[in-house]
C-alpha cells in the first residue's frame, strides 16, 4: 500500500469525526501581499475572459470577414483548457513563483499580437497564445492560495478570489462594448498590457517570500516535465473543440470532417490517462487522483458547475438580443444580475464552509437549486417580464456562487498535501473542459432547432422568406443573434413594444422561433442539472484539515532562510505553523 492509499485510508476511517475548529492566526504583510497580488492577476485574467464578446461586432466588420470568426473566442478557450494541467505539474519543479510569471507574460504576449493584429489569422494566433496564459494564471492562483492557508480554511480565501474573478467576467462585456462603440475594439488587448505590467511587478515583489524551484533551464529539471503526455491532451482538445466547431456550423453533425476528430478526441481522452498511469514517471494526471468517490465527486461537480454556468450565460444573450430585441452591451447589462448575486454567495458559501468545516451540504444546495433555475429558464418567452427574467437569475445566481469555492476543497480533502499542485491544475482543467461543453452543446441544440423551425414556419412567406431562411439557416440564426444585428439584417424594425408590425407577421414567426429553439436548449440543460445533483450524492463527508503542511507555502521559505532563527516556536510572517516536509512519494 502506498502513501496516497494510507492518506486515503485513514481520512475514511476518520470519516464521521467531528470537524476541528478553526484557530485564528495572525497573518502578516507578506501573507496579504500574496492574496492582494493572486486577486490583481485573477481580475486580469476575468476581464480578457469575456471582455471580446461585446467586441465581436466591431471586429468582424474592421477585419471584413465573418469566415472563422468564432475561433476568435475557441482559440482562446483551446489552449486555456488544454494548457491547464502542465501548469500543475511544472509549479512543483521550478516552483510557483516562476511559474506565475511566465504565464503573465505570455498572456502580455498573446495581447501585445492582439491589439495590432491585421487580419484575422494573426487575431486568432493572438488569443491562442492569451489562453496559454490565462490558464497559467488560473492555476497558478489556486496553486499558490492551496500553499498559504489550511485546507479548512481556503474555502473563505477561494471565495474571494473567485468573487473578483466574478466582477471582472461581468464588467468585461461592459467594457469590450463601450472600447467598441466609443474608441476601437483594440483596446479590449491594449488595456492588458499595464495590466499585466502592474499584475507582474506586484507578483514579483509579493511572492520573493516564496521557496524557489528548479532553474527552467537546468536540463535535469526539464526531463522532468511530462511533454509526451500534455502533447497527447492538447492533440485530444484540439480534436474535439474542431469537431464542436464544424458540427454546429456548415458540416453539421453526419459529415465525416465531424464524426473523425470528435470520435478521435474522446478516444484520446482515455489514451491520454493510460499514458500517465504508465510512462511518465511524474505523470501531469497521475491516476491515483481519480481512486476516490469524494475526488472524483469533486472534479465532476467542478465540471458540470462550470458547463452549467456557461450555459446560462451563453444562452441568456441570445434571448435578449433575439427575443427582446436588446444591443449586445444592453444584454450586458441585463445579465447584471447574476454577478451581482453570485458574488456575495461565493464569499458567504466559502465563510460557512470554513466555519462548519463541511462541504457536501453545500454541494447538495447548490446543485439542488440549478435544475430549478434552468427549469424556469425554459419558460421564458417574448412576454416575460422583467420581474421574471431577473428573479430567475437571481436563483441561478445563488446555485452559483454556492458551488463555486466547495468543489475544489471537496476534491482535496482525501488528497494527500503532496498532491495539490496537480490536483488543483486537474480541477482547473476540468472546469475548463466544461466551459466547452457548456457552449458546445447548446449551440449544438439551437443550431439544429432553429434549422428545422426556419425551414418549416418561412416556408409559408414568398418574398421575404428566401432572404430570411439563408440569413438564418446553418448557425446563421446565431451569429446574428450574437452580433444584436438579426432584425437591421432582415431589413426588420428592432422594435420589441408590439408597436410595429411586420410585413406578413415574419418578425413575429421569427421571434417565435428563437423562443422555442431557447426552450429546447434549457429543456436539455435541465437534465445535465440533475446529473450534477445526482453526483453530490458519491462524495462522503471527510474532516478538512487545520493544518498547513506544504513545501511551497511561506513556512517553507521560512524555513530554509531562516532556519537557525526560528527556535521551537515555528511561528511564521504568515501564520503558519512550520510542518516536517513532506516526503514526495517515488
Amino acid at each position: 500500500m502506498n502513501a496516497s492509499e494510507n492518506f486515503t485510508l485513514e481520512k475514511a476511517t476518520a470519516e464521521k469525526a467531528a470537524p476541528e475548529p478553526v484557530v485564528s492566526q495572525h497573518r502578516g504583510w507578506r501573507f496579504w501581499a500574496i492574496m492582494t497580488s493572486m486577486a490583481v492577476a485573477s481580475l486580469l485574467a476575468g476581464l480578457d475572459a469575456t471582455a471580446v464578446s461585446t467586441a465581436m461586432p466591431s471586429i468582424i466588420n474592421d477585419l471584413g470577414t465573418s469566415q472563422g470568426y468564432i475561433w476568435i473566442a475557441n482559440a482562446y478557450l483551446l489552449t486555456t483548457t488544454a494548457f491547464t494541467p502542465i501548469f500543475g505539474q511544472t509549479a512543483n519543479i521550478f516552483g510557483r513563483r516562476t511559474l506565475t510569471l511566465s504565464a503573465i507574460a505570455i498572456f502580455a504576449i498573446g495581447s501585445a499580437i492582439a491589439g495590432p493584429a491585421p487580419t484575422l489569422g494573426a487575431l486568432v494566433a493572438g488569443r491562442a497564445v492569451q489562453g496559454i496564459g490565462c490558464a497559467g494564471i488560473n492555476a497558478m492562483v489556486e496553486m499558490v492560495v492551496c500553499d498559504l492557508v489550511p485546507l479548512r480554511e481556503r474555502g473563505k480565501f477561494m471565495g474571494f478570489i473567485f468573487a473578483i474573478y466574478s466582477i471582472s467576467t461581468t464588467v468585461g462585456p461592459l467594457v469590450g462594448g463601450a472600447f467598441a462603440s466609443y474608441a476601437t475594439w483594440r483596446w479590449v488587448f491594449y488595456i492588458n498590457l499595464p495590466l499585466a505590467g502592474l499584475t507582474l511587478a506586484m507578483v514579483t515583489v509579493a511572492l520573493e517570500a516564496l521557496p524557489r524551484g528548479s532553474s527552467v533551464f537546468s536540463l535535469t529539471a526539464l526531463k522532468r516535465v511530462d511533454f509526451a503526455g500534455n502533447l497527447l491532451l492538447v492533440a485530444a482538445i484540439t480534436s474535439i473543440l474542431l469537431a464542436l466547431t464544424w458540427g454546429s456550423g456548415d458540416e453539421g453533425w453526419s459529415s465525416w470532417r465531424t464524426i473523425l476528430p470528435l470520435v478521435l478526441g474522446l478516444a484520446g481522452l482515455p489514451l491520454f490517462l493510460l499514458f500517465e498511469t504508465r510512462v511518465p514517471s511524474e505523470p501531469t494526471t497521475p491516476f491515483r487522483l481519480f481512486s476516490n468517490r469524494t475526488s472524483l465527486s469533486g472534479f465532476w461537480c467542478a465540471f458540470t458547475h462550470n458547463m452549467l454556468v456557461f450555459w446560462i450565460l451563453f444562452v441568456l444573450p441570445v434571448y435578449f438580443q433575439a427575443v427582446l430585441g436588446s444591443s449586445a452591451f444592453q444584454s450586458g447589462v441585463d445579465i447584471l444580475p447574476t454577478a451581482a448575486v453570485c458574488m456575495p454567495f461565493t464569499i458567504v458559501s466559502g465563510g460557512i464552509m470554513t466555519k462548519l468545516g463541511r462541504y457536501r451540504p453545500l454541494l447538495m444546495v447548490g446543485f439542488a437549486l440549478f435544475p430549478l433555475a434552468v427549469g424556469l429558464f425554459s419558460r421564458l418567452d417574448e412576454k416575460s417580464t422583467t420581474g421574471y427574467w431577473v428573479g430567475t437569475q437571481l436563483i441561478g445566481a445563488v446555485a452559483i456562487g454556492i458551488i463555486t469555492p466547495v468543489t475544489l476543497p471537496t476534491l482535496l480533502t482525501p488528497l494527500p498535501e503532496s498532491d495539490v499542485a496537480v490536483a488543483t491544475a486537474t480541477w482547473a482543467f476540468m472546469r475548463g473542459f466544461g466551459t466547452v461543453w457548456g457552449a458546445a452543446i447548446p449551440l449544438a441544440v439551437f443550431n439544429s432547432r432553429s434549422n428545422a423551425l426556419v425551414a418549416a414556419r418561412l416556408s409559408s412567406f414568398q418574398n421575404e422568406s428566401a432572404a430570411a431562411r439563408a440569413l438564418l439557416a446553418n448557425g446563421g440564426a446565431y451569429t446574428l443573434a450574437a452580433g444584436g444585428s438579426i432584425y437591421q439584417a432582415l431589413g426588420l424594425d428592432n422594435n420589441t413594444n408590439g408597436d410595429h408590425q411586420a410585413d406578413d407577421g415574419l418578425e413575429e414567426i421569427i421571434r417565435g422561433i428563437y423562443v422555442d429553439s431557447l426552450k429546447l436548449c434549457w429543456q436539455v440543460g435541465i437534465g445535465f442539472a440533475l446529473l450534477g445533483f445526482l453526483i453530490t450524492f458519491l462524495a462522503k463527508e471527510l474532516p478538512m484539515r487545520t493544518e498547513l503542511e506544504t513545501e511551497f507555502g511561506l513556512a517553507a521559505a521560512a524555513g530554509s532562510e531562516e532556519k537557525g532563527d526560528q527556535g521551537d516556536s515555528g511561528e511564521l510572517d504568515g501564520g503558519q505553523r512550520q510542518s516536517p516536509p513532506i516526503q514526495k512519494k517515488q
